[in-house]
């Protein structure tokens, strides 16, 4: 069966709990060592949402495809990167993936864009993520998006038989 096309994509939106199925098997469709730091899944898999990752948490981006069928192209998960009071005005993206079909149509951009917005509603002014060093195309994304690397932990992670740079990045919300 050949991959959909994009015809246009919908506004992002918040997850609810009926995209599990959906936001699941892109989760799996998308893992790769360029982005992945877990072991690829395998069956029997676990629920997508549980307690420490609730559909409040993730942003969903649609697009209508060239059968028509409006199916899910993206998600990001907005969370907090600690239950400190004192941290409590910064927002992290802990996890963006795009379904292959959907790349290289603004959908990533989509999200990260939608995701500002739902950082400020949530009252936050800051903005982090953690990336992969060898993930140049997200690096470059998260860097024309006003992101800049504020920190590098070197060989943080052993992947593929080989050690991968963590890079911290963020941005201001408040500009």
């Amino acid at each position: 069966m050949s991959a959909p096309q994009l015809r246009s994509l919908r506004p992002v939106r918040p997850a609810v709990p009926e995209d599990e199925t959906a936001l699941g098997e892109l989760d799996r469709a998308t893992w790769s060592t360029l982005h992945a730091v877990q072991p690829r899944p395998q069956p029997p898999y676990g629920p997508f949402f549980d307690d420490r990752h609730p559909p409040g948490e993730f942003l969903v981006a649609e697009a209508v495809t060239g059968a028509g069928p409006v199916r899910a192209a993206g998600y990001l998960r907005l969370g907090r990167p600690t239950p400190l009071a004192c941290n409590s005005h910064v927002r992290q993206i802990q996890g963006l993936a795009v379904a292959d079909w959907a790349r290289r149509h603004g959908v990533a951009r989509a999200l990260l864009r939608a995701s500002y917005a739902e950082a400020r509603r949530q009252g936050a002014g800051r903005l982090t993520l953690r990336v992969l060093g060898h993930n140049d195309a997200a690096r470059a994304l998260y860097a024309s998006e006003g992101f800049a690397v504020e920190g590098v932990l070197p060989g943080e992670f052993l992947l593929g038989g080989r050690y991968v740079d963590d890079v911290l990045m963020g941005r201001s919300l408040t500009a």
